[in-house]
């Protein structure tokens, strides 16, 4: 049995065409994925998908008008989470959507449905999470920058936040696992590629303020009411590197 294998360029809309084409073509799909993860086989069969807006635009307003706004904020985490196999998941959990119209978010015991959640629910954690650990830094320039490296490729969830949060200030939120930035003028913010950024100097004002937060976080701390692993819960060591209070050598 042949199998087909549409090779799309990494973006939201280029997922979307390539969902697009699935429909259209009524083929057997075994996988939507990037170029660098198709392997050829005896049997399989790569099709390159263009990215076309009209199209990604048709499936977009499919899945909120037919289905729900809620599923398509689902299926757009789940490829920001980067899991393997994404593509073709989302396009089979679209096949049941297109079917079962809003029913689909209480169709809870099904596998496609089960694994959808699963993963949203991964996303949207760390997104919350990293709402609240993200630190800033004043840079040179007035700039204030934010590195990360989150597990998940979660900067479009966070940057329409800091734009509230943060409306009058330049900030850049900087993933540097995959060289990605949101940059903000004040105005708008824009995401591009962003592989290497010199060490950024940090100004005099701001190490006086970073040299309050660590000292302050050091001496609030009750010795006898420590408690490591809810600490580690809420903000988890695989974050600490970007966090300033957690710069200073731990105690004991």
């Amino acid at each position: 049995m042949e199998m087909n294998y549409l090779i799309y360029d990494g973006s939201f809309p280029g997922l979307l065409t390539a969902i697009y084409q699935a429909f259209k073509a009524r083929i057997k799909i075994a996988g939507i994925i990037l170029e660098e993860e198709y392997q050829a086989g005896l049997f399989s069969n790569k099709i390159i998908v263009e990215t076309e807006l009209d199209k990604s635009d048709k499936v977009y307003e499919a899945v909120k008008d037919k289905i729900s706004p809620k599923s398509l904020r689902k299926i757009y985490r789940v490829y920001l989470s980067e899991t393997e196999n994404s593509g073709l998941l989302i396009y089979q959990y679209l096949q049941l959507g297109f079917r079962m119209g809003k029913k689909i978010d209480s169709y809870l015991h099904n596998d496609i449905v089960d694994r959808v959640n699963k993963i949203d629910r991964k996303v949207s954690k760390e997104a919350h999470l990293l709402l609240g650990l993200l630190r800033f830094r004043k840079i040179q320039g007035g700039v204030f920058y934010a590195p990360f490296e989150p597990d998940y490729n979660i900067i479009t969830l966070l940057a329409p936040h800091f734009v509230r949060r943060l409306p009058d200030q330049d900030w850049i939120i900087h993933d540097r696992k995959r060289m990605l930035a949101a940059i903000y003028n004040r105005e708008e913010w824009v995401l591009t590629e962003l592989d290497s950024l010199p060490e950024p100097k940090i100004t005099e004002e701001e190490k006086y303020y970073q040299a309050l937060w660590q000292s302050f976080y050091k001496n609030v701390a009750i010795e006898s009411r420590k408690n490591p692993r809810l600490q580690a819960q809420f903000m988890p060591r695989r974050y600490w590197d970007y966090l300033i209070e957690k710069t200073l050598p731990e105690e004991g």
